[in-house]
């Protein structure tokens, strides 16, 4: 049985005019092991059977990325449940701490003392643009397979 495979790879997410709006180029290129579940699904395809030195203009769709965004992730809570919070401005970032885990929110509007938060991720709904150059392709190691467990 093959191992399964670990690829790095620079990218460049570009929005739909190809505006660049992230990348990993000037920085630490992007390691992931294949199936891992820690990388997208659409680039995980997109990698499949490639090697080094591939370049790869892939076009995500939001199934294949963050999923659809979903309208119930979006609520408005009272003002007070910021308490402590000096200068709330539409943009920031919270970790809440109620339900069954932990969600990330961010607030998308302020009306007097309501404010509208949203738990999607940013890029939900939205399809995406990569360009990705594979730098290596390697199988994993053990230590690498045991880090994801059974489940991967």
């Amino acid at each position: 049985m093959q191992r399964p495979t670990v690829y790095t790879v620079h990218y460049r997410l570009k929005n739909r005019a190809g505006e660049v709006i992230d990348t990993s180029e000037g920085g630490e290129p992007l390691t992931f092991l294949q199936g891992s579940g820690g990388v997208i699904q659409g680039i995980q395809e997109a990698v499949k059977g490639r090697g080094p030195g591939d370049c790869l203009e892939v076009t995500v769709p939001p199934e294949m990325a963050y999923g659809e965004h979903d309208s119930e992730l979006v609520r408005t809570v009272p003002r007070s449940a910021f308490e402590g919070v000096e200068d709330l401005r539409v943009g920031m970032k919270f970790q809440t701490n109620t339900g069954a885990e932990a969600q990330i929110v961010q607030v998308v509007g302020i009306d007097g003392k309501l404010v509208r938060v949203d738990a999607n991720h940013p890029l939900a709904g939205f399809t995406l643009y990569f360009d990705l150059d594979i730098i290596q392709v390697r199988e994993a190691t053990d230590e690498e397979l045991a880090a994801v467990g059974p489940d991967r």
